[in-house]
């Protein structure tokens, strides 16, 4: 997808991809950054007669053009995609983005003896806490999955391993039949990073990924049809592997099925579901949760320390002092 990007932005992408293991998604992401922001700093300096702004040509940015680039032309940046609405956690990372470039040319390939990002401070972003649903929702939705359904037992384990492990969207796509122990006792998914981490299943994980094998190969070849991706849990009606718009359309037809569409449910949203469940239910240890989650730092597993109303209101009761009155 960067294969169009000029040599210096490619140097660092690839740096990205090959050496740091970034997956590919977060690679073009970098590159789409990137991009948007040299186009920014090309148009604002008069440096192209084009005035449609997907379409200025970045393939002229050499070394001497990113040298070239200040603090202040940084801060016009930030404060242009301010003037245009674009969302504080947007403007974030498309900072991160520039600051991770100039970091990676001054402090590993040294072509930059100055980061003009570095000084930088990032636009302020409330951290808002995780929407999740309810363990009675939870219930509700698995409970809307119709067993009878040729892809039932598909789609209730693919429920069922959101809900019970947090997993990515990413992460349940690509787990293949070898992933899983012989006696269903362990998973192992592919993480960020292509960082590998072992998921024990618990029983309802278990049941439901025999129930599902049980009839996977046969489903797939009833009509004297064959399995292409072979090793793929997960199968779409194609035989192909299961795609994340096909994971997130099942989702989303379940969440619909059972009255929980139209409140910001997604299958995100699942991955928050479990850690909730299991720190606010479960009284899973923080640290323990944030392995079980691949989360690389513990103050991105904190977010699920939240404290809730119905624990405020119960704190408050057992102060000593609750009772006592005149």
């Amino acid at each position: 997808m960067y294969e169009e990007a000029p040599e210096i932005i490619r140097s660092f992408l690839s740096y990205k991809l090959n050496i740091q293991n970034r997956s590919p998604l977060t690679v073009s992401e970098y590159w789409l950054d990137l991009r948007a922001f040299f186009r920014f700093i090309i148009l604002s300096r008069g440096d192209t007669d084009e005035k449609d702004f997907e379409k200025v040509d970045v393939s002229a940015v050499d070394l001497a053009y990113v040298e070239s680039v200040s603090t202040a032309d940084i801060y016009d940046y930030l404060l242009w995609l301010a003037e245009r609405g674009v969302k504080a956690v947007s403007r974030a990372r498309k900072l991160s983005a520039v600051r991770t470039f100039f970091k990676y040319h001054t402090a590993k390939s040294h072509l930059i003896k100055a980061d003009p990002s570095e000084h930088i401070d990032s636009p302020s972003v409330k951290r808002k806490l995780p929407k999740y649903l309810s363990f009675e929702e939870a219930v509700e939705l698995l409970d809307s999955v119709d067993m009878a359904d040729p892809n039932g037992e598909r789609d209730y384990c693919i429920l069922t391993l959101f809900l019970n492990c947090g997993m990515r969207l990413s992460e349940l796509v690509g787990i293949n039949l070898s992933d899983i122990s012989h006696d269903y006792t362990k998973l192992t998914v592919t993480g960020k990073g292509s960082k590998q981490r072992t998921i024990y299943l618990n029983e309802a994980c278990r049941a439901a990924l025999r129930a599902y094998i049980n009839v996977r190969a046969r489903n797939a070849t009833q009509h004297g049809n064959t399995i292409k991706d072979k090793n793929a849990l997960f199968l779409s009606n194609r035989n192909t592997r299961i795609s994340n718009k096909t994971i997130q359309w099942t989702v989303n037809k379940y969440l619909e099925k059972s009255g929980l569409g139209g409140k910001g449910y997604s299958v995100h949203k699942l991955r928050h579901t479990a850690a909730t469940l299991m720190y606010d239910k479960g009284g899973v240890d923080v640290r323990v949760l944030k392995e079980i989650l691949g989360h690389e730092q513990l103050n991105t597993t904190q977010i699920y320390t939240h404290v809730s109303d119905r624990q405020i209101e119960q704190a408050m009761d057992k102060n000593p002092l609750a009772k006592k009155r005149k």
